[in-house]
């Protein structure tokens, strides 16, 4: 038995001994069941991430590489057979790297592996140097006197925690902007963090920052793991001069955009999925968020190639400039907020490529039986049924803030963080195998809730945080 008869053949079994408290109607349920069986068949999500990662490459925000991949996009979806294809341009603020580069001068001269920050300033041409002073954690730099760094660079030397549902994150990102805004205030010369990642290897990892207002701007950059080990180890031996140059800049306000798609509905309610587009420019953007795109054309193809109009209209939706701060998102809800009680529900896929575990929903508790349902089918495919606290994604946010449902298929991200941002963000990190699973589950719970009946939404939304890249 292939493999694709092998998961059908555990779908019948499951769904013939399930008890469906809001059962899908057989049809539907069927149609499912025989999405699942041809992502099985076909490898086609794989495929459009080589394709993009191949013909364009890293993609950053604002970036021409970006403009090509919106082009690309376009042509992909029309290559594809979808329906309504548009772009709907923003603009964004543009920041580039040109060259970066650090060093012990005294008393172990060596060169360290470094990488600027997304909207960090640069050095002069002659860098800076001073001695570092490391701090085990951010909260040890906020707690520290606002005087006495004045002429030093500061080493924020706190790690991340690796979990599989990527929660390690939130607390070690605050770095990211909050060494630089605290050497600020201190009068430091410049920042370093060890990388917000996960991996022992030589790559660090890049990322947007932030600098408050009025706190002096100093130059920003986070160091891999083992030279930010190298550099500890240097300073347990006694003071250590480092030298800094970045040569970075922004540059204004430069063209970006989200890329668009429909298979048209009986109605004009929407089932909302999608992925962020652009990249950072030290890999090729292959796990982030090239994965999410594969997965979800691929999913809204099969879709396609029913031909069958489902009750809700399918949009699908390449976000561009999530990296720096949710701008197509954010571009995207501005644009539709009047529309948004025809958004039925949104789920994103941008966590990796890794297999997906768990379905959590953001739903009305009238709405509960009908997600409940929809996992029965899922089941099989090795997903649990989560929470009912979902994110969706990060460019679901503004829409999840405003009141949209969302869901989040929720992929497994053990080793997400270890190429997050890095150069070693590449196409051979990815399983399709894995893809092949994420894409019969997308393709399963879009066109279950794109063919039920009934609202997701709860009288008043959850209260949550605000979303982050």
């Amino acid at each position: 038995m292939n493999t694709a008869s092998h998961i059908v053949a555990l779908l019948l079994a499951s769904i013939a001994t399930a008890t469906y408290a809001a059962p899908p109607a057989p049809d539907t349920r069927d149609q499912a069941i025989a999405l699942i069986a041809s992502s099985y068949e076909y490898n086609i999500g794989y495929q459009i991430i080589e394709s993009l990662t191949t013909e364009v490459g890293a993609r950053q925000a604002g970036s021409e590489a970006e403009a090509r991949a919106r082009r690309w996009g376009a042509a992909k979806f029309r290559q594809l057979g979808f329906s309504n294809v548009r772009i709907e341009p923003f603009e964004v603020e543009f920041w580039e790297r040109a060259s970066e580069r650090a060093e012990i001068v005294a008393p172990y001269p060596q060169n360290l592996a470094i990488t600027s920050l997304g909207g960090s300033v640069g050095t002069s041409d002659d860098g800076v140097r001073g001695d570092v002073v490391r701090f085990a954690t951010l909260q040890a730099l906020k707690d520290a006197p606002r005087t006495g760094l004045e002429g030093k660079i500061v080493f924020v030397d706190e790690p991340m925690t690796r979990t599989q549902d990527g929660s390690g994150y939130g607390v070690a990102v605050a770095k990211r902007s909050g060494a630089a805004n605290e050497a600020g205030k201190r009068g430091a010369l410049a920042a370093l963090i060890r990388s917000v990642g996960t991996d022992h290897h030589r790559f660090p990892h890049t990322g947007q920052m932030y600098y408050q207002p009025e706190v002096a701007k100093v130059p920003t950059a986070a160091l891999s793991a083992p030279d930010a080990d190298q550099l500890q180890r240097a300073l347990s031996r006694g003071p250590v001069e480092l030298s800094l140059r970045l040569n970075v800049q922004s540059l204004g306000m430069r063209p970006s955009g989200n890329v668009l798609a429909e298979i048209p509905g009986t109605s004009d309610e929407i089932v909302l999925i999608g992925a962020h587009l652009d990249s950072w420019d030290l890999g090729t953007g292959a796990v982030d968020d090239g994965a999410g795109i594969g997965i979800t054309v691929a999913a809204a193809k099969l879709i396609l190639d029913l031909k069958t109009p489902p009750k809700r209209t399918i949009r699908v939706v390449m976000f561009g400039s999530e990296e720096v701060g949710l701008v197509g998102a954010k571009a995207y809800a501005k644009k539709y907020q009047d529309s948004l009680d025809q958004h039925i529900v949104g789920t994103e896929s941008d966590f990796g490529a890794g297999k997906i575990w768990r379905f959590d929903t953001r739903v009305a508790d009238s709405a509960l039986d009908d997600m409940r349902a929809i996992h029965k089918v899922l089941q099989p495919l090795g997903i649990a049924m989560g929470g009912n606290q979902a994110t969706g994604g990060p460019d679901m946010g503004p829409l999840r803030e405003l009141g949209m449902p969302v869901v989040t298929l929720k992929q497994n991200g053990w080793d997400y963080f270890d190429l997050h941002h890095t150069a070693d963000d590449t196409l051979d990190k990815i399983n399709p195998a894995n893809i092949t699973q994420n894409v019969a589950a997308y393709a399963a719970f879009v066109w279950l809730v794109a063919n039920m009946d009934g609202d997701l939404r709860a009288a008043a939304p959850h209260a949550d945080g605000k979303a982050t890249e």
